[in-house]
């Protein structure tokens, strides 16, 4: 075995990744916040939440390799560099930085074979919604909401995955913003005047409940509201800037987005 053996990931989108290059054996320790993969759960101790971890914990797992995501877990990454141990944290805010990132982890676990493999698959996949896509008679206008009070629109990453499933994001511009407070959406009627056709909620882990969403006053207006397109993609699918995004979450925005065109036309 080249590369870290006993690699602890802060956050779920490593964790999956190295599941699927199998190389799971080298985890020791993974984000409390974990779903995917689901036994992940149950093989690994969770030594973390996102701001922070259980550094008596992480210490005792030995770790010769610690992976963590964002600007935002500075702090937690400062205390485990100071403990001695090895840090890397990638601030990945794209579909072509997400891509990147995955190459990146699976060269030092010496699987870049796989991994090629894996992303020229996924590549494919890609190629084949664009197509889809391109052939819709009218591209939606999509409202991507990632919280709600306030109202935060989505990061750049699910800004491009609308726009290749055949979407157009109505607040494209924000999500060129890498951290959530560039993204508030400070008057739900700027919202109604851009009229989207659908509504995607992604509540970073807490249930989406469209009632709320069609209560907000003016939103009736909306086409959205009006037409009952009002839909939610589970956060691990969409909001983790690693594989899950980049297959169910983007296939969950194509079918939305290909039903509602069905619709439209019958």
């Amino acid at each position: 075995m080249t590369g870290p053996r006993r690699i602890v990931c802060l956050t779920e989108e490593t964790t999956e990744w190295l599941y699927l290059l199998g190389e799971q054996d080298r985890i020791v320790g993974i984000s409390g916040y974990t779903v995917r993969p689901r036994e992940a759960r149950h093989d690994k101790p969770r030594v973390a939440h996102f701001l922070d971890g259980k550094l008596d914990k992480i210490l005792e797992l030995r770790p010769d390799l610690v992976i963590g995501f964002s600007d935002l877990q500075a702090a937690l990454a400062e205390k485990l560099i100071r403990a001695g141990l090895n840090v890397l944290v990638t601030n990945q805010r794209s579909v072509e930085e997400i891509f990147a990132t995955l190459r990146l982890v699976a060269a030092i676990v010496g699987a870049s074979d796989r991994a090629e493999r894996w992303i020229e698959a996924t590549r494919a996949r890609h190629a084949e919604i664009a197509a889809a896509a391109a052939a819709l008679p009218r591209r939606p206008r999509v409202y991507f909401e990632e919280w709600d009070e306030p109202m935060i629109s989505g990061i750049r990453w699910v800004s491009e995955l609308v726009q290749l499933a055949g979407g157009e994001d109505v607040y494209a511009e924000l999500a060129l913003f890498p951290h959530a407070k560039g993204r508030i959406v400070a008057d739900g009627a700027e919202t109604v005047r851009r009229a989207p056709d659908i509504v995607i909620g992604s509540w970073c882990g807490k249930k989406f409940r469209p009632e709320r969403v069609a209560a907000r006053p003016g939103w009736d207006a909306m086409p959205a509201v009006r037409d009952g397109e009002l839909h939610e993609i589970k956060s691990a699918e969409i909001l983790q800037p690693g594989p899950a995004a980049l297959t169910d979450g983007l296939a969950a925005i194509a079918r939305i987005v290909q039903r509602w065109a069905e619709r439209k036309s019958s």
